[in-house]
Formats: structure tokens, C-alpha cells, sequence
């Protein structure tokens, strides 16, 4: 599905979103503040977005890079376009599952999703995953979607999400890939945790310090949190 977009993937999200979302992804990196000496995933990264925008807080001669992942062969490739049309040497691409991440532990300084945690299969294997590959105190910034609050703006986030979005989709995807994906992602908003919900999930975990912020509106909340010291999660990762 996600490959089937992949092409006009950039120019849908800044269109169905009013090009709001440059902005979602500036706070996340400004609010995970990087150094610049630490080392930062970026998983599901899609395209490269975030991953780019981190990068321009690290710095290669101290040590600092940003590495993003994907599963998505297609979406790591049209990333890799991106980062070599902006000659970005402070971030590197790799294939990757984010239930498996091909990482050592306690790797990563800090950890970032934009847009893609809620289509894990395992909401909780990939939080897991994340931690394990954080060192102590490591901080995570994850970004999602979710309803608004209010009846009315809730009533109108439902009609754009339901019945707009898979609609422009399908134009301007110039597929029926367009409407199947702008479809799932209604679809999958709903069935997700609430952000009240997904702090409880994300502190079993393994991590302390969480809260969240809600955005435009409050259909977007950026979660942040930090690895606790000690090992905190009642069951081992499988």
C-alpha cells in the first residue's frame, strides 16, 4: 500500500494537510532537541522528513548523526533522493523493520516516529523496541494523529478524514493505491489509542517524564517522554 503512494507521498502530505505538517515535524526536532554530538533514530521515517529536519541539529565532527528506517523499500529510496539533492552527510537511510530494529542496545540518545507508530502490528512490541534501543535517559518524540476534541470539530475531522481525504487521495495519487491508503489512514486514527491512552502505554513501557501535546486544533499530539534509569517493564522483550 505504502508503495503504491510512494511517488506522490511528499506532495499529498503537505496538500491534505495544508502544509501543516512541516511544522508538526519542526516541533518534534525542536522539542527532542538534539545535541550535537548524539546519535538519533528516526524510525518509519517514510520519506526522510524528520529525519532531515534532525539532522540539522547534529554535527558529524562531534560524533552526532541521525539515522532513519523504514521497511518501505520505495519510501527509503525517495529519501535518499532528498538527501542527496540536499548533500546532507549528517544522516543516513537503512531498510528496517522498527519490531526488529537492527541495533545494538542502549544506541541511541534519542528516538522519533512521525505518522507511522500507529501502523505497527504490535503497538507495544515497537514501543519496546524503541526503549531497548535507547540508552538511559534517551528521550523519544512521537508524533500522531487523533481525533479532536469538541463535537463540533470532532464532527468536522470525521467528515474530512472519512469521506475528503480518501477522495483528493485517489485524484491526486492518480490510483486507486491513493484511495486504499487515504482510506487506512482514517480508519487506523480511530482504532488508535487516545492520547491519554498511548501515555499509559507508552510509560509501561519503560519510560518517565511523559505528556503530550496536542496541535491545530488538537488533531495532531506530539508524545514525548524519556527512558527510565532502571529496567521498569514487567515483561521481556520477545
Amino acid at each position: 500500500m505504502f508503495s503504491g503512494i510512494s511517488r506522490r507521498y511528499d506532495f499529498l502530505n503537505h496538500l491534505l494537510s495544508l502544509n501543516r505538517d512541516r511544522s508538526w515535524r519542526r516541533r518534534a526536532a525542536r522539542e527532542l532537541a538534539p545535541a550535537g554530538n548524539e546519535l538519533i533514530l528516526d524510525a518509519c521515517t517514510g520519506t526522510a522528513d524528520l529525519a532531515l529536519e534532525l539532522s540539522g541539529y547534529v554535527d558529524t565532527d562531534s560524533g552526532g548523526h541521525v539515522i532513519g528506517t523504514d521497511f518501505c523499500a520505495e519510501m527509503v529510496c525517495l529519501g535518499e533522493q532528498k538527501r542527496l539533492k540536499k548533500k546532507e552527510d549528517r544522516c543516513t537511510l537503512l531498510l528496517a523493520d522498527t519490531l526488529n530494529l537492527p541495533f545494538a542496545d542502549e544506541t541511541f540518545d534519542g528516538a522519533t516516529v512521525a505518522f507511522g507508530i500507529r501502523n505497527l502490528c504490535d503497538l507495544e512490541a515497537g514501543l519496546l523496541e524503541l526503549r531497548r534501543v535507547l540508552k538511559p535517559g534517551g528521550r523519544i518524540a512521537l508524533l500522531e494523529f487523533t481525533p479532536p476534541r469538541g463535537a463540533i470539530l470532532r464532527s468536522l475531522f470525521a467528515l474530512y478524514f472519512l469521506r475528503i481525504l480518501p477522495w483528493l487521495g485517489r485524484i491526486f495519487s492518480r490510483s486507486s493505491k491513493g484511495a486504499e491508503a487515504y482510506s487506512y489512514l482514517p480508519a487506523s486514527v480511530k482504532e488508535f489509542p487516545g492520547p491519554q491512552e498511548l501515555e499509559e502505554l507508552i510509560r509501561k513501557a519503560g519510560f518517565d517524564s511523559v505528556r503530550h501535546h496536542r496541535m491545530t486544533a488538537g488533531i495532531v499530539a506530539l508524545h514525548l517522554g524519556c527512558r527510565t534509569e532502571t529496567e521498569q517493564v514487567s515483561h521481556a522483550r520477545r
